[in-house]
């Protein structure tokens, strides 16, 4: 007798979420580079190959945290109401986030998203193959703001922005700052930046 297909996609969401779990509490605890696959697996309590028919690379079990954001700032801009210029969505939308304190601005002091970010900012593989999300924004959004070299020039310095911006805002609560006391600042930076994109 097989499985209903709704039963099999939880088993798969739950051991998806089990591997990354475990994976991230190693990596939190002893480090990135000091932490083998086969930690992971044994940790996950899965075998190696079942590890990796979800994660493809042992970036990918940080990074997939990502992927909930990947393709937004495209997103937003085919998403938004007319008649509402792109640059114009894309500062509400980052605003939005601050005003939320979504960690992918870097307006966020819980400790976990405070360490998450420290450990990626800081693994030179981890920055590197985040490099890889970027490029995949950077190219939907240019899809999105009309393609050619100047939507491609555009969408590169929209992504590169809100980089440094969410980079600056956890680099601040990073040294020992709340979230709070970052928040009117981080919101002055991004109009300050916005304004320089137009």
């Amino acid at each position: 007798m097989s499985e209903p297909a709704g039963l099999r996609a939880r088993k798969k969401a739950r051991t998806h979420d089990a591997i990354a779990d475990a994976a991230i509490s190693l990596f939190l605890a002893r480090g990135f580079d000091q932490v083998s696959i086969n930690d992971v697996a044994a940790a996950a309590e899965v075998s190696k190959p079942t590890l990796f028919r979800y994660f493809a690379t042992k970036e990918d079990l940080v990074l997939h945290r990502f992927a909930d954001h990947q393709g937004e700032a495209a997103r937003v801009v085919l998403g938004r109401p007319e008649p509402l210029e792109p640059l114009a969505a894309l500062h509400e939308h980052f605003r939005a986030g601050l005003d939320a304190f979504d960690p992918v601005t870097g307006l966020n002091d819980h400790p976990a998203v405070v360490a998450f970010h420290r450990l990626v900012f800081t693994t030179p593989s981890l920055a590197g193959r985040l490099t890889q999300y970027v490029q995949a924004d950077e190219e939907a959004l240019a899809v999105a703001l009309g393609g050619g070299i100047a939507a491609r020039l555009r969408a590169a310095q929209v992504l590169v922005t809100q980089r440094v911006l969410a980079r600056a805002n956890w680099q601040k609560i990073a040294d020992g700052r709340t979230a709070a006391a970052v928040r009117p600042e981080a919101f002055a930076d991004a109009d300050l930046a916005f304004a320089q994109l137009r």
